[in-house]
């Protein structure tokens, strides 16, 4: 296997990936997976690549600052990679589905943030080896 998880890249990546199940949730992000057989057209969409595909996603209504955004994304990425043993072989989407209350993290990426967003994707991903939330 990979030293990290392939990136998703492309919007049909990004699509099959949320079109799939929804196996894990928490309080702020939600994780999606689908099969890597999954095809757009005649192309297949993973390039036959075995093992773990990521994408993030962190909607501006949810975070209204691209520090902030930027921020969640790298914690997403780092989680996924760290967790690369707990999720099977398949596409994946890490979805910000709730905003972080801006009173109890006033700076837009503090370590703080940075520690909540960390401990709460470590639950999803531990969520997500077992398949439903």
């Amino acid at each position: 296997m990979s030293s990290s998880p392939h990136r998703l890249k492309t919007r049909a990546q990004f699509q099959a990936a949320l079109a799939g199940t929804t196996v894990a949730r928490t309080p702020h992000f939600a994780l999606h997976r689908c099969a890597l057989d999954v095809m757009a057209g005649d192309e297949a969409l993973f390039d036959g690549e075995p093992g773990i595909w990521l994408g993030a996603m962190v909607p501006k209504r949810w975070a209204r600052r691209a520090v902030t955004r930027n921020a969640i994304k790298r914690q997403i990425y780092n989680v996924g990679a760290a967790s690369e043993t707990l999720l099977p072989p398949a596409a994946h989407v890490v979805r910000l589905r709730a905003g972080f209350d801006r009173k109890e993290f006033v700076s837009a990426s503090s370590e703080r943030l940075k520690a909540a967003v960390r401990a709460e994707l470590q639950q999803l991903m531990l969520r997500g080896r077992i398949g439903r939330s």
